[in-house]
């Protein structure tokens, strides 16, 4: 379990690289987690992670990033400032939980989609 928001992201970004979508999907807030399972893309390949902002108060975070990946060997950016939230899973563990993102460069709200 992650100690902190940071940390889930981090985590999160390994469960990508690893195509470990059921990892992406009990990490997910259920008020916005996706339905169908987290199916990586044929041809994607991580590159890695630059954190460049994470802020905590309280019980909600933000951690901004980017995430460099291939697809057929071009290469691309992900850059999000992602939100997360610490309450209470089903067995009542206090605990991270990822809930959405926004592009900065675009301004676009979306979930867990690459």
């Amino acid at each position: 379990m992650a100690p902190t928001a940071l940390a889930l992201m981090r985590s999160r970004y390994s469960a990508y690289v690893m195509d470990n979508g059921a990892y992406l999907q009990a990490t997910w807030h259920a008020s916005t987690r996706a339905a169908e399972p987290i199916v990586a893309e044929a041809g994607l390949k991580w590159l890695g992670l630059d954190v460049r902002r994470h802020e905590t108060e309280g019980d909600s975070a933000i951690v901004e990033f980017v995430a460099r990946y291939k697809i057929d060997g071009r290469a691309h950016r992900l850059h999000e400032v992602s939100r997360f939230v610490r309450e209470p899973d089903v067995a009542g563990v206090s605990r991270w939980f990822y809930v959405d993102g926004s592009f900065p460069e675009k301004g676009q709200l979306f979930g867990d989609r690459v």
